[in-house]
């Protein structure tokens, strides 16, 4: 019989880029230009500098550049940094089924291996669409979160086959890179539990860093544990309960790239439609005069972003973007959410800590049944004369049914890059990233991204 594993490897070995419809490539080109820009915005982070460290201290004849940077350093190492500096702002693309992800996180991965084995965009593309339909397929198969693991746990697997295919590696091969990376690589969910760490921006790149590594180590010829899934110690019996095999992108299915979802907010995605509800609703009303804040929404949102008590009582980003409480305060005080009201000065604020204490959130079944192809969020404010000004967002903008259009896009990877790199710069890289597929190697793409002089009085 067949093991899931591999069923998965099959997959991966046999797509290519021709296999493609035009419309994934371009959602492809997209994702990539939405996580490059995230990772240049996110540069000067705490986190992210740390990450660099760490892989700067290594040089490689199998060789990755770090994003921002002329450094190269080992492919897995560069997955790792790359894979914070993508995730950090918490403003890369999502995908809603079972177990919620970010399946771009797959891309810090794809970029490193494909510099290191000398391959052209078309073969990244390709790697990349592997990643996303191999995470989000598990996704929607079983959840992982109910159980006390963190959803990348998936990451290995699906990163581990994005480098495997960049490798080339035989089908084989693939199935034990999804052993060493599967059996190795379970995550816990305190990651994402109470008062949260530099470590949630950081937890996938991690699983990208093993996926490669395990990838590496069967091109050398290292076995895997097997039966990955099935086995009497194996993933079914530990980490998810028996699940069916998910359908992959075969005998005409779409691909899973197609219902991931792009940010318009740099925060957890369950909160955009709220944040979206508040904003429109601010200008009915002065803040001095709310009495109170009732957020209506899914048991998922109440369950990650809703629940603790840290959510009312923010201390760092990291809390603050995952706090539904938070998001809704700070979008009805400043009128925006946007990289500058994550800054510990803007948490501390004594009147905004004072309005996200007005903040309750409940959970609605009827938000419950539209959830995952609807993200219903409703805002009401009660204010001290007795009125109420409700409204319900239902697909925020950026859902695939309210998707952001390609000039949208430019204007987020602008905002974000400006601050670090020259207008003609961006110009020239997004000229780049538009043309993906004609890419001959990386370095003609990673040596546009390089962030000049210092920050901070730091080595970039």
């Amino acid at each position: 019989m067949t093991t899931l594993a591999e069923r998965l490897a099959a997959f991966a070995h046999g797509l290519s880029f021709d296999d493609l419809p035009r419309n994934v490539v371009h959602e492809v080109k997209r994702r990539v230009i939405d996580s490059i820009g995230c990772a240049i915005g996110a540069f000067d982070s705490e986190p992210c500098r740390i990450a660099r460290t760490v892989a700067r201290l290594v040089t490689s004849r199998y060789p990755a550049t770090l994003i921002g940077t002329a450094h190269a350093s080992a492919p897995d190492l560069a997955a790792f940094a790359n894979g914070t500096m993508i995730r950090y702002l918490d403003y890369n693309d999502t995908y809603l089924s079972k177990e919620p992800a970010h399946p771009s996180d797959n891309i810090a991965a794809a970029l490193a291996v494909a510099e290191a084995e000398g391959a052209g965009g078309k073969a990244l593309i390709a790697s990349i669409v592997v990643g996303y339909e191999i995470q989000c397929r598990l996704c929607d198969a079983a959840a992982l979160r109910t159980r006390g693991w963190d959803h990348v746990t998936y990451g290995p697997l699906s990163t581990a086959l994005v480098a495997a295919k960049l490798m080339g590696l035989p089908q084989a091969s693939m199935v034990h890179a999804l052993g060493l990376a599967g059996v190795p690589n379970i995550a816990l969910r305190q990651t994402r539990v109470g008062d949260l760490s530099m470590w949630k921006g950081c937890a996938f790149a991690n699983a990208a860093r093993n996926g490669v590594f395990a990838a590496w180590l069967a091109k050398q010829g290292m076995t895997g544990p097997a039966p990955l899934f099935e086995g009497e110690k194996g993933f079914f019996r530990q980490v998810t309960g028996p699940f069916d095999p998910p359908p992959l992108a075969e005998k005409g299915r779409p691909f899973k790239i197609m219902d991931t979802y792009i940010k318009f907010y740099p925060a957890e995605y369950h909160a955009q439609s709220a944040i979206e509800a508040a904003l429109l609703l601010r200008p009915n009303f002065a803040l001095k005069d709310i009495r109170t804040i009732a957020v209506k929404t899914f048991d998922v949102a109440v369950e990650i972003i809703g629940k603790d008590p840290e959510k009312w009582r923010p201390r760092n980003r990291e809390t603050a973007d995952h706090s539904l409480p938070y998001l809704v305060a700070v979008a009805l005080m400043d009128g925006r959410v946007g990289l500058d009201q994550f800054t510990e000065a803007r948490i501390a604020d004594r009147r905004l800590q004072a309005l996200i204490q007005k903040v309750a959130v409940t959970a609605d079944p009827a938000f419950d049944r539209a959830y995952p192809e609807a993200m219903p969020n409703q805002v009401q404010v009660k204010t001290v004369d007795g009125r109420s000004h409700a409204l319900k967002v239902t697909y925020p903008k950026g859902h695939p049914k309210r998707p952001l259009t390609d000039s949208e896009l430019e204007a987020k990877f602008s905002s974000l890059a400006e601050p670090r790199l020259s207008k003609k710069q961006i110009r020239r890289l997004l000229d780049r990233l538009w043309k993906l597929d004609a890419l001959e190697k990386m370095d003609d793409l990673l040596s546009l991204c390089i962030v000049p002089g210092k920050r901070k009085g730091r080595p970039t």
